[in-house]
């Protein structure tokens, strides 16, 4: 077995990725804090070709150093686009029609192996700040809750951990 050369790969360019089909998914972000979080999940959300990213509230935009160590260029092939607050954003995209789901831990939330998306519908998959979560306030707005099933002694996953776990199971149950 060889490891592949980056040449190897045949990743496609920026300008392919933006024309190529998206998984319907539009990552929101609530007021996330660490700017190596943010471009984490810029570069995770390229490596599932998702629809678009939602920075919201103090959640940091792009172009910035810190932002850039960690999306290593995904802040310019994923679509971004910033709102005020959270709440501005799951107004606009249940006016677009997406399915609003936080991604918490909650009373009556659904564990993310047993969700099953439905293939005619788009999806906003809300990710929370490192301590406080999603926002109260936003989770009174949501469809559905998923939580991530875990079996050690810490209370969460960090949020790009959550955002690689459910982004790929997403990928996985609508793409492959």
């Amino acid at each position: 077995m060889k490891k592949l050369k980056t040449d190897e790969l045949n990743r496609v360019g920026v300008e392919e990725f933006k024309e190529q089909e998206k998984l319907p998914v539009i990552v929101v972000l609530d007021n996330v804090r660490s700017m190596h979080n943010i471009g984490s999940v810029f570069r995770t959300a390229d490596g599932f070709a998702i629809e678009k990213l939602y920075l919201c509230g103090i959640t940091a935009q792009p172009p910035h150093r810190e932002i850039e160590k960690t999306a290593l260029g995904a802040t310019q092939s994923v679509a971004w686009e910033h709102f005020e607050t959270t709440l501005d954003a799951v107004a606009s995209l249940r006016q677009d029609g997406y399915e609003i789901i936080a991604i918490e831990q909650a009373s009556g939330s659904t564990m993310l192996n047993t969700f099953q998306p439905d293939t005619q519908k788009k999806y906003a998959l809300i990710f929370g700040n490192e301590v406080n979560g999603v926002s109260d306030e936003v989770m009174t707005q949501i469809d559905e809750c998923i939580e991530i099933p875990q079996f050690g002694t810490k209370h969460s996953f960090n949020i790009v951990i959550s955002a690689g776990i459910v982004l790929w199971d997403f990928f996985a149950k609508l793409r492959l």
